[in-house]
């Protein structure tokens, strides 16, 4: 069977609450989309990478270093939204990947897991799973996965999941937190945006809940890979710390 075509993605929004323009900061002299679509073309897993934006400015900045950027709707609500109506212009793509825009530090080996989940026929849409820290254990920032035996999602929750009732079996469960990338084949893609909000995701503030609550599956590829993610301007200066560790190592 041959490979399904797969493209990636890159959702990117000028008008952030916490960070207007965060797609053009600069991390280490480098505007954070770069830094993004660079991971996603060493990850050599994707046909082709594309950043899905509203705003010029992104746009003129990703043909600066080499990229393509396609327009899309302001009133795009999530970059599920966007990624969804670049693949309604593009039929013959097979597989879509999501890819934050705001993760510098992406981990390229990551990405590879999360295309690689569609050489299974069966499986409609991905995600990715760490192990989950006992620190990040009452995070409700850090999202936790409960899996079913096949790697398949079975609830994604902000609460400490799953709940220990007896003391001595915390070792035989293991526990997982979520990151927040995707991939859909191009008809599961199209259904998801489709699809009306539901009360779990509503009430959880979790959008892949709306997949599990219209019976769409979700298969979890299992990495180690722990992220920094930059949600507000502080968070530049951790990205470049982590940078430079890497330089001198």
């Amino acid at each position: 069977m041959a490979s399904p075509r797969t493209v990636a993605v890159i959702p990117a929004r000028h008008a952030s609450t916490r960070f207007p323009g965060k797609p053009l900061a600069l991390i280490a002299g480098t505007p954070m989309v770069e830094h993004v679509w660079r991971r996603c073309q060493e990850a050599e897993a994707f046909d082709e990478v594309l950043v899905a934006t509203d705003d010029e400015r992104i746009r003129d900045a990703v043909a600066l270093f080499g990229g393509t950027a396609v327009m899309t709707s302001p009133s795009c609500a999530t970059g599920t939204d966007r990624v969804a109506e670049v693949a309604r212009s593009r039929p013959g793509v097979d597989v879509w990947v999501n890819v934050q825009g705001d993760e510098p530090l992406l981990d390229p080996a990551a990405l590879k897991v999360l295309a690689d989940l569609f050489t299974d026929p069966d499986v409609g849409m991905g995600t990715l799973v760490r192990p989950l820290e006992a620190v990040e254990v009452p995070n409700p920032n850090v999202v936790k996965a409960v899996l079913a035996v096949n790697g398949d999602a079975l609830y994604f929750s902000r609460a400490a999941l799953p709940f220990i009732r007896e003391a001595g079996h915390e070792g035989s469960v293991r526990r997982w937190a979520h990151i927040g990338l995707y991939g859909y084949r191009h008809e599961t893609l199209l259904k998801l945006a489709s699809l009306p909000p539901t009360p779990l995701e509503e009430a959880e503030k979790l959008e892949q809940l709306r997949a599990l609550e219209h019976g769409l599956r979700i298969r979890c590829g299992q990495v180690h890979w722990s992220t920094v993610a930059v949600d507000v301007p502080e968070d530049v200066a951790r990205v470049e710390a982590v940078l430079r560790s890497r330089l001198k190592g």
